[in-house]
């Protein structure tokens, strides 16, 4: 029997910034419903591997496949379309948008994707609930503890219940307490929902929650295994 396609796959990804090399042949797979943690040091191209993926930044060479579909090729409609709705990032920082409630951040990709307001804000509402961050609707980021802000773009990343979750540094900027909490968070909804989760980390302690580890060095894929 022949093994089944990834969900998400890269081959000999290149991309370059000026003169510099950051992926230089990367190749990595993600199945339905895995968790892969993606460790590397500072400089290693982590960051831009998971760009590459979510379809952010066009590779230079090599090519990013998504559930048939070639994501480096596709026009930059369809590539929106996709972060829109099966796709969800969370960032090291968060990235809400500063002037938006907590509620209206995380309704916000519903109501791009044509939902009605009082439909987003309701959907939205649970998942603040669900991340526990429920009685915080109306504070905006800049009024939000780390863990708070972590916790409403993870709610926004997966409101939209989708295939996959690309999480960079998700814990990066948050104390040891609110960032188990976080990837609690995430890993608990990732499995309940079948939702496949690209990690990218330098922390072996968030690493353990994965699946699977892939480390990077030098732009290159330098080791594979299963998680701790």
């Amino acid at each position: 029997m022949s093994n089944p396609v990834p969900l998400l796959a890269a081959r000999d990804l290149v991309k370059r910034h000026g003169r510099t090399e950051a992926l230089r042949g990367a190749s990595v797979e993600l199945d339905a419903g895995e968790i892969l943690a993606v460790t590397g040091a500072s400089g290693s191209g982590k960051s831009t591997l998971l760009h590459c993926l979510a379809g952010i930044v066009r590779p230079d060479a090599g090519s990013v496949s998504y559930a048939g579909e070639r994501l480096d090729s596709l026009p930059e409609r369809r590539l929106s379309e996709l972060r829109r709705t099966e796709f969800g990032v969370v960032f090291q920082f968060g990235q809400l948008i500063p002037e938006l409630t907590a509620l209206d951040n995380v309704a916000l990709p519903l109501m791009l994707s044509g939902a009605t307001r009082k439909d987003a804000h309701v959907r939205a509402g649970e998942w603040l609930e669900r991340f526990g961050v429920r009685g915080q609707e109306d504070l905006r980021p800049g009024e939000m503890s780390g863990g708070q802000a972590q916790r409403t773009s993870l709610a926004r990343a997966l409101v939209t219940d989708p295939k996959v979750v690309f999480a960079d540094e998700p814990t990066g900027a948050l104390d040891s307490l609110a960032g188990e909490q976080v990837m609690t968070a995430l890993i608990h909804t990732a499995r309940d929902q079948g939702t496949a989760v690209l990690l990218i980390t330098h922390d072996a302690q968030v690493a353990a929650y994965a699946d699977r580890e892939v480390r990077l060095t030098d732009g290159l894929v330098a080791q594979t295994g299963v998680a701790a």
